[in-house]
């Protein structure tokens, strides 16, 4: 662990401390990174993970038990449970309820794993909800063996004591990583429990298989408390009934969004793409077991559901749909979640952000970007330039992501950490002390190279793709197709259509090459030395159309969106 500044702590004991001090010491703590390496080492004693969570919680001055007056609604899964949780907490607060919401990661700035009805709490409140929960953690620490719990652990007390203290009528929790040891799971009495599509992801801490997986994505089920889970493989599911059973934990499926509409008008989302519509159906189920066992009234009639579809060929019941009320309809729709399936227009450059990271949610960005991006005015003269900007974290498979990228016919792939800057000391909200920049830079240049040769494996399958022509070792230019998407293929010479930036800034701005108005043009001195960066700047400069997705790690769209939209940083 990282030693704690001495001068920040200090502070916190004289004036109010601004709130950079508080987020420099909290990123002290550790770091994602670290945290995942910390947790693989206590994998053989998971249970004293939980233990400790729990003193740390009493050393910070709270209960488990006090957590119980949060009416909390407790999700996990691998894929789309962050959206799960903004369907449920933006409709549980279209009926005027007072909504806590802890998520993770953050995108531009740490204050918004930590919400209160739906806005990221304040600077002053997260400084004097940092120094409070810091202080008593370093006063009550062991003489000898002095200890403070990791970067996600404090982050989850610290919203804990917001969310008691703000007096909240609910919080809406999502699990950090897995389920069963993870720090959340200290929650002993949820008012309901929700399980999002289930995908392979964190394989090194949660295991390799769907099944192992599952198993751990089950350990948040409680005694008596309901649970719903949307559809999954059929050995997945039947690992969470047997979970849920050894539990005694009542375990439903959602049915279709389509059941809720019931022939009548499409309900309308707030967040764009098909696959968010299991995400609204266990949202939909989710509010209103909540506010069923919370005593509230109105909640929208049950449908009968056919005893043919009850059981039959499933583990596991199907929850009744329901007429969704008003205040469900105007929650769905008002939903916003930053950086999964945005879209920005910004003149001839449209930015397409959508943080998947595994592989099924690759296959979902793909498909939204293929319908988002057809549905733009195709240029009159057909010149369109489509860019991937990429970027991958962790022990995640790259080469299975970029394959399934293929399809969308980018004209160039650009690839860089997820620093903004060459420094990114002045931003503490996206500090990382784990990555060094030459580690990024080499995972970079290896995503680049693995592009390059899944390109031409591709050209050796496609007659139309010409194989790029070696000589002496070096990729020589090859005319390329065109965007066979939205306009006829028309060749131009391209050189390796993959590049390497170091930070963000660079990349955008040569993306944008000055067509955006919040991003400077590129700088004359220092241009990128790879001969496709000048012959591609032309092109983007001249082209009627820019698309530009970006993708691969949230860490990455977060650092986007910083630049792109510099209120969020505010």
């Amino acid at each position: 662990m990282a030693e704690v500044l001495p001068a920040a702590v200090g502070s916190a004991k004289g004036t109010e401390p601004e709130v950079g001090d508080a987020i420099r010491t909290l990123n002290t703590l550790q770091t994602n990174a670290s945290y995942l390496e910390q947790v693989k080492r206590e994998r053989g004693d998971p249970q004293a993970q939980l233990e400790a969570m729990r003193g740390f919680l009493e050393r910070s001055g709270l209960k488990v038990e006090d957590l119980d007056r949060l009416n909390i609604i407790h999700v996990t899964g691998t894929k789309g449970k962050g959206s799960a949780c903004a369907f449920t907490e933006c409709i549980l607060r279209s009926y005027g309820l007072k909504t806590g919401f802890y998520s993770s990661p953050h995108l531009v700035q740490v204050r918004e794993r930590i919400r209160i009805n739906g806005q990221p709490i304040s600077k002053e409140q997260f400084s004097k909800y940092f120094w409070l929960v810091y202080n008593r953690l370093e006063e009550t620490k062991h003489p000898v063996h002095a200890s403070m719990p990791a970067y996600f652990r404090f982050l989850t007390i610290m919203a804990f004591h917001v969310f008691l203290q703000e007096k909240v009528d609910l919080a809406v929790v999502e699990v950090g990583i897995g389920g069963a040891y993870d720090c959340t799971n200290i929650i002993r009495a949820p008012v309901v429990c929700g399980v999002s599509s289930l995908g392979i992801d964190h394989t090194s801490i949660l295991g390799d298989t769907m099944e192992k997986i599952a198993w751990q994505k089950g350990g948040i089920f409680k005694p008596g408390v309901p649970a719903f889970t949307v559809a999954q493989p059929e050995r997945p599911l039947e690992v969470l009934r047997d979970r849920a059973q050894e539990r005694e934990c009542p375990l439903y499926l959602c049915p279709e969004l389509d059941a809720f509409e019931g022939g009548r008008r499409v309900l309308e989302l707030g967040l764009a793409g098909t696959h968010q519509r299991s995400n609204a159906a266990l949202a939909l189920q989710l509010a209103r077991t909540w506010l069923q066992r919370r005593g509230c009234r109105g909640l929208g009639e049950l449908k009968e559901v056919p005893p043919s579809t009850e059981l039959v060929g499933r583990p596991v019941p199907l929850a009744p749909a329901f007429r969704p009320t008003d205040a469900m309809i105007q929650g769905l729709r008002d939903t916003e979640w930053l950086g999964r399936t945005q879209v920005l227009p910004r003149g001839p450059v449209t930015w397409y952000l959508d943080g998947a990271h595994t592989t099924t949610s690759i296959q979902a960005c793909v498909r939204w970007f293929h319908q988002a991006a057809l549905r733009q005015d195709k240029p009159h003269d057909g010149s369109e330039v489509r860019v991937l900007l990429f970027n991958a974290t962790g022990d995640r498979d790259t080469a299975a992501l970029l394959k399934l990228l293929l399809p969308c016919h980018f004209d160039y792939a650009v690839f860089c950490p997820n620093f903004t800057e060459v420094s990114a000391s002045s931003n503490a909200d996206q500090q990382n002390f784990n990555v060094t920049l030459e580690n990024a830079l080499t995972r970079c240049l290896e995503n680049q190279q693995t592009w390059t040769r899944l390109l031409e494996e591709k050209a050796g399958q496609d007659s139309w793709l010409p194989a790029p022509l070696r000589a002496g070792g070096l990729l020589q230019p090859t005319p390329a197709r065109g965007t066979l998407l939205l306009v006829p293929p028309a060749p131009r010479p391209l050189n390796s259509p993959a590049l390497v930036f170091p930070c963000l800034a660079q990349a955008l701005r040569w993306v944008a090459q000055g067509r955006d108005p919040r991003l400077a043009a590129p700088a004359a001195t220092g241009a990128h030395p790879h001969p496709a960066a000048s012959s591609g700047a032309v092109l983007l400069r001249e082209a009627a159309a820019v698309r530009v997705l970006v993708t691969g790690s949230l860490h990455l769209v977060g650092g986007v969106l910083r630049l792109l939209d510099p209120a969020l940083s505010q």
